[in-house]
């Protein structure tokens, strides 16, 4: 068995947002993605996933390293100013890479 090194980015974020932030993951290169609704508490308080317009969505990509860095350069850029959210990369290796 083959396992080929790829990267998972994760992104929580406000609900209200999860379509503009899915469109610049495609726009970045992303074939697809996994998204749910989440809820926890930080530094800007305590979020609940019981109504769309409070509630926060985890949304998952896995894409090759470079497009990770560009999707987390566009988030960055676009988003984090204005909205509560968390990103971030993890390294995890896929069976079958063809699909990313």
């Amino acid at each position: 068995m083959t396992l080929h090194p790829m990267r998972l980015v994760t992104v929580i974020c406000e609900a209200v947002i999860e379509e503009r932030i899915v469109e610049v993951l495609r726009e970045c290169g992303a074939q697809g993605h996994t998204a749910f609704d989440v809820r926890g508490s930080g530094r800007q308080g305590q979020r609940s996933a019981d109504l769309v317009e409070s509630g926060n969505v985890q949304i998952e990509v896995i894409v090759k390293p470079a497009t990770a860095e560009a999707m987390l350069a566009r988030l960055h850029s676009e988003f984090f100013q204005d909205y509560a959210m968390v990103a971030y990369e993890s390294e995890v290796r896929v069976m079958r890479p063809d699909k990313f």
